[in-house]
């Protein structure tokens, strides 16, 4: 994979655990393995860091968009602290019923950084751990490795193995070339 000067990431699944019932403070963030120290490696060989995130509990009245920049502002710090930088955090406040074209699969949020941030998305790699990021990619023109540790949703898609990790440190290896 050539080197992408621009990395795209979803946020819930990739950076921090999944939690059914949505992360609404910072307090609930719990970090995946590895995460910080990946960002942090992605930001220091020079590549931009973006997360796009779908955040339904705005829409859904769970938590508010104040929280939600809350969180990514010390996730922000955390990341920053481990010598790296995220560069923006754009996220889709819908819910899935909203029929909105930010929310992925639709590939707003990718056209909203190219737009935004000038960004080449046949340069970026997104990197996301549900079929519906890799969707969201494939119509914006944008490459895409998806975080799978069981490998389960990469074999229902039918993915190569070298499309797939099952981590975000795994994710920087490969986008870094490194073993």
């Amino acid at each position: 994979m050539e080197r992408p000067s621009v990395v795209l990431l979803d946020r819930d699944g990739v950076i921090n655990r999944m939690r059914p019932d949505y992360v609404k403070r910072w307090e609930e963030l719990e970090l995946l393995p590895g995460a910080v120290e990946a960002l942090a490696r992605l930001s220091r060989a020079g590549c931009e860091v973006v997360v796009l995130t779908n955040q339904s509990a705005i829409g859904r009245g769970l938590t508010t968009r104040k929280q939600v920049d809350e969180i990514h502002r010390r996730l922000s710090a955390v990341v920053a602290q481990a010598g790296g930088r995220i560069q923006a955090f754009l996220l889709c406040p819908h819910t899935p019923v909203d029929g909105c074209a930010c929310r992925k699969p639709a590939p707003g949020l990718l056209l909203r950084a190219r737009d935004e941030l000038g960004i080449d998305l046949a340069r970026a790699v997104l990197v996301g751990d549900q079929l519906s990021d890799l969707e969201a990619a494939r119509a914006a023109g944008c490459p895409a490795i998806l975080v799978d540790p069981a490998g389960d949703r990469a074999a229902q898609a039918g993915l190569p193995r070298d499309a797939w990790v099952r981590s975000l440190p795994e994710a920087a290896d490969l986008i870094l070339g490194q073993p």
